[in-house]
């Protein structure tokens, strides 16, 4: 891959995870992109899934298409294949003619009656304790001529650094998301606090052990107590706002 055509892939990429709400849309994004650069390359129709891998358990997240996401669900369902395999090892897996290969017959059978005839599975380090492959898909035996695996397996370092900042923003979006949920449920507890302490002319320290108290007896979180003591006094509770 040129240099020139490395950066116009990175700045693509960049493009997509920007415009991206979540993750999941990100890798939609990116097996769409995945597939279409390899079609321009081959010269023929290509289509791309990614499978994530964590806790030693694979799944299917993303494709290019429906039919991308069925065909990589073929693989999960057998539980073998180049691109369970490329995870487990951590490099590039060719099945390169579904005819001739002996090493996954039954996956193989299952490929050819759905009329595809090679495939690579392309892993990517993707960190956070989790790792991803895209699997290629291709209408023919020996697509993958030793250049466009080659191109694949750069372009699959390219997605993996990008990929890697799509999980770290998704990791980093969802501590956010927890840390406001943790905030809401503070301010409920400390206005539950202060009605205790204006109704029982008490310290803010007993106005905590009466709510304390109550979640203990009642086998309920103390931020339940407290939103249920609110909800008493308005029908819309009490909320926190963020500017």
């Amino acid at each position: 891959m040129t240099e020139a055509n490395e950066d116009s892939a990175v700045l693509q990429l960049q493009d997509i995870l920007i415009g991206a709400e979540s993750v999941d849309i990100f890798l939609d994004g990116l097996a769409g992109f995945s597939a279409a650069t390899l079609t321009g390359l081959a010269g023929v129709g290509i289509e791309c899934a990614v499978t994530l891998k964590r806790h030693r358990h694979t799944a299917t997240v993303a494709g290019s298409s429906p039919r991308a996401v069925e065909l990589d669900h073929i693989e999960q369902r057998v539980g073998d294949g180049p691109c369970i395999r490329a995870l487990l090892t951590m490099a590039p897996e060719l099945l390169n003619d579904v005819n001739t290969d002996d090493r996954w017959p039954e996956y193989q059978k299952r490929l050819a009656g759905h009329g595809v005839y090679s495939t690579l599975g392309v892993p990517l380090d993707i960190g956070e304790g989790a790792s991803a492959a895209l699997n290629f898909f291709a209408p023919a035996p020996g697509i993958f001529t030793p250049e466009l695996f080659d191109r694949a397996v750069e372009f699959g370092e390219l997605a993996s650094r990008t990929l890697h900042l799509s999980v770290r923003l998704g990791a980093a979006q969802t501590r956010a998301q927890n840390l406001e949920a943790a905030m809401q449920s503070r301010t409920a507890i400390d206005v539950a606090c202060g009605v205790i302490m204006a109704q029982n002319r008490c310290s803010q320290k007993e106005a905590m052990d009466i709510l304390a108290k109550v979640s203990s007896n009642r086998n309920q979180k103390l931020r339940d107590v407290a939103g249920e003591l609110l909800s008493r006094l308005s029908a819309s509770g009490v909320e926190t706002h963020f500017e």
